[in-house]
């Protein structure tokens, strides 16, 4: 069974992403802005200054009070020359004011494309298709399946992969997930822990696992533990380090290109 190591591609970008930095006559600078410190949350931005700093980049993390002073700081940073790229770290408190926050940041600073004008695809739904390419997982003639409607991973994901012609059926959580037997890869990201289990799966099948959630200050994702233990599936993403890794890549990529 083959590792989906988001990781090792990652390490390979992020060196050319740190000499594209150095050549810029102005460093580029990153806005994260969020609303909670919730640990998963807390988690990735912290990644994210970490990757910055690696790579010579600025990142500010900014903490709102509520949705208004979120929308207030966007604002700002639309106007401000010295900020490259504006993430909303998702999800907010106020989810109803997602799609109004998100379609505020201007389209050529929204890196995480997730603003109806942005000019970047989603950084979630790019770094799965450098995840699937960079092992080599063809898509052409296979059954798709992404579990998950969300506005960060499935949605955006389910419309690239339309534009281009798969064969692709999108999954609610909450839709009968026994059907997952019939499909060859299948991309998971509702942020419920375990929610696919083995039995939903059937061998030869590819799986990515794009969801996170905190259960009792642990991190967990969408694929139960025991599809670990499975020797007939082609491919599956790490417990740690499969997706992640190349969506902070894709995200700083787009940020390099804003900042040009």
């Amino acid at each position: 069974m083959k590792s989906l190591n988001g990781r090792d591609l990652a390490s390979f970008i992020k060196e050319r992403q740190a000499h594209q930095v150095a050549s810029l006559e102005i460093k580029p600078k990153l806005l994260i802005i969020r609303d909670s410190n919730n640990p998963v949350i807390t988690k990735y931005v912290n990644l994210k200054i970490k990757y910055g700093e690696d790579i010579g980049v600025d990142v500010e993390d900014y903490l709102a009070k509520n949705s208004e002073s979120i929308a207030t700081k966007i604002k700002e940073a639309n106007e401000d020359p010295a900020i490259s790229g504006i993430i909303l770290q998702l999800p907010i408190l106020e989810k109803e004011k997602t799609d109004e926050l998100c379609n505020l940041i201007a389209p050529t600073k929204d890196v995480d494309g997730l603003g109806i004008k942005a000019k970047y695809d989603s950084a979630t739904a790019t770094a799965i298709l450098w995840l699937l390419a960079g092992y080599d997982i063809k898509l052409e003639n296979k059954k798709i399946a992404i579990v998950g409607r969300g506005k960060l991973v499935g949605a955006p994901l389910y419309k690239i992969f339309t534009a281009s012609g798969y064969d692709v059926t999108l999954f609610h959580k909450g839709n009968d997930l026994t059907n997952l037997k019939n499909f060859d890869i299948i991309i998971s990201a509702t942020g419920v822990p375990g929610l696919v289990s083995s039995d939903f799966i059937s061998p030869s099948a590819t799986l990515v696992d794009a969801g996170t959630a905190s259960e009792d200050g642990v991190i967990k994702g969408d694929l139960a533990p025991e599809l670990y233990t499975r020797k007939d599936l082609i491919a599956i993403t790490p417990v740690v380090g499969g997706v992640g890794p190349l969506t902070i890549t894709c995200l700083f990529d787009h940020l390099l290109q804003a900042a040009r």
